[in-house]
């Protein structure tokens, strides 16, 4: 029988280094996929080990892979999928909404705290305490290994942006984005811009980072509230998609306007928007920010609206592509016209139905690829931790141990690193 998304459908696309790949969660295990042709899914893991899972995410293209079931919602499950062996787990005082992970730092979100985690052997480092009220496990950790920028709510009330770098462990900036809270946040792959979207859902802002000074602003539309479920950046940071719970899936082009003299100052829609950018100075500030706001540079209409749905934009088959999963089990590729933009189509091999995420073919079960014997998972509760990361006074922290030695994210045999190819 065929296996829909049960809860959360989580896509990974690595559009840095080239890397596209999905991940499942379903009410019998999770499943991973890779993508390299629009025609089809390679189904490169399934494991029905753990039911309900809700959360699943892949570290890149390596074989660490975490989950996070309903039926333990406080635990999180640490495999190395290739070898079917665990690595540790953790339990936490409460429900698990969001878990994010890069090669320098793993990020535990609860509604109330935040743990930050050394990748490498699983050590908590931080434990941010008593943080804003995030319901929906808000956050958003940049692939940039080389700062991993954290962002996450900084009140409950309105959309204020707290930036913390997970690396030194210190807060970096705090930036005022929105007057409702936030809903949706996403760094570019350079960790030098971050995207965000209010509960509104009508403007889409841009940052720049570290500064925190506010960069672009899009209009997604101004006739209805929506749900934003997703933000993601291209690869080189030229374009931004957003979907929600309508039909409709934007993608904005970030673009700054030219100095004036050439082509565009002979441009009747440069003429304008500098006529427009210019007299803007003179209103108040909520009509200023109107009519410096662009619109959509392409669109996608999909065939339903109500259901949540994931998007990002990536390179396959050397051409670019929007990637849509939808909340009932269908992957969305889309062409996208880099020059013109418009409405995109489906992308050349796909069915007007879109292409089943959970593919006929058998995946290799969990204990099939199972290459080592697992040793015993040592579970380390966290709870009444400091701030610092260590234990109160009178509390014992546990011994970490791991399935076959700790983490070894260089050693190619291990966790194969992600290919360097251009597509």
């Amino acid at each position: 029988e065929t296996q829909y998304v049960c809860l959360f459908v989580c896509v990974c696309v690595c559009v840095r280094l080239c890397c596209r790949s999905l991940a499942l969660g379903t009410k019998t295990g999770y499943k991973l996929f890779s993508l390299t042709m629009v025609e089809k899914l390679d189904c490169i893991h399934e494991s029905a080990e753990t039911p309900d899972v809700y959360i699943v995410e892949r570290l890149f293209s390596s074989s660490l892979v975490v989950v996070v079931s309903t039926t333990m919602p406080q635990r999180m499950n640490i495999y190395h999928f290739k070898k079917g062996t665990e690595i540790c787990n953790y339990s936490y005082p409460n429900n698990i909404l969001a878990v994010k992970l890069n090669r320098q730092r793993l990020v535990v979100c609860l509604e109330e705290s935040i743990y930050i985690h050394n990748i490498k052997d699983m050590k908590l480092l931080k434990t941010l305490l008593n943080t804003p009220s995030n319901p929906s496990g808000l956050c958003a950790l940049s692939i940039n290994h080389s700062n991993s920028y954290l962002a996450y709510p900084g009140s409950a009330t309105i959309g204020e942006i707290i930036v913390y770098d997970a690396n030194s462990l210190s807060t970096v900036t705090m930036i005022p984005a929105h007057d409702s809270p936030l809903a949706a946040l996403t760094f570019n792959s350079s960790a030098t811009k971050l995207a965000s979207a209010s509960e509104r859902g009508t403007v889409i802002r841009v940052f720049s980072i570290p500064e925190g000074q506010r960069l672009f602003e899009f209009r997604r539309g101004m006739k209805r509230y929506v749900n934003i479920s997703s933000l993601s950046f291209s690869h080189e940071g030229q374009f931004l998609c957003a979907s929600s719970n309508t039909e409709t899936v934007h993608i904005f082009k970030l673009e700054q306007m030219g100095p004036s003299g050439g082509d565009d100052a002979a441009s009747w829609t440069a003429y304008v928007g500098k006529m427009f950018s210019a007299a803007s100075s003179y209103f108040p500030a909520q009509v200023s920010g109107m009519m410096s706001q662009d619109r959509a540079f392409a669109t996608v209409h999909l065939l339903t609206s109500g259901q949540k749905n994931v998007c990002t934009l990536a390179m396959i088959q050397k051409l670019p592509r929007l990637l849509v999963a939808t909340a009932d089990g269908q992957l969305f590729i889309y062409n996208i016209d880099p020059l013109d933009g418009g409405e995109c189509m489906l992308g050349e091999g796909t069915e007007s139905e879109g292409s089943e995420v959970t593919e006929t073919q058998t995946c290799p079960s969990y204990a099939a690829t199972a290459a080592l014997p697992a040793s015993g998972p040592v579970t380390a509760t966290l709870t009444g931790y400091s701030e610092d990361g260590g234990a109160k006074k009178g509390e014992v922290i546990p011994e970490h141990e791991f399935a076959a030695g700790p983490v070894c994210l260089d050693d190619e045999n291990e966790f194969p690193p992600v290919s360097i190819q251009k597509c």
